[in-house]
């Protein structure tokens, strides 16, 4: 069974495909760019700022799914640019502040949609919940 997962408080998808995907087990986030979801564009171009917005989406799909950044276990990550590697991970350390951090893949792409500095998808555990 696969369950759609919708929110109002991440952007929309901007091509065909979903949010997140629901399984008995495992809730997918596709990745996520820093668009604002009231606005439909990035508000800043700065990594800091997009960073923040993107886990800010992240983190209203997990809701949606009833999950928390507690219940991810994989995490893939995608910069612009490999420099703005430790401010990802300083955001990133806040987000994931449990003893057992998800497992990781950090690449640097050379474009992203709407030329957003950043995108990250995940995986999170649904089964015990």
């Amino acid at each position: 069974m696969k369950k759609q997962i919708d929110t109002l408080d991440a952007p929309k998808a901007i091509g065909p495909y979903s949010q997140a995907v629901a399984t008995e087990q495992f809730l997918f986030v596709s990745g996520q760019i820093p668009v604002n979801p009231k606005t439909g564009k990035i508000d800043e171009m700065t990594i800091q700022w997009q960073t923040s917005q993107v886990f800010r989406n992240i983190e209203a799909i997990l809701i949606a799914a009833g999950l928390t950044f507690g219940d991810v276990v994989k995490v893939e990550v995608f910069l612009k640019d490999m420099n703005d590697f430790q401010i990802l991970n300083g955001i990133y350390a806040e987000k994931f502040d449990a003893p057992i951090k998800p497992a990781r893949q950090t690449v640097q792409v050379a474009r992203l949609p709407m030329d957003a500095l950043i995108e990250i998808s995940c995986i999170a555990v649904i089964s015990g919940k």
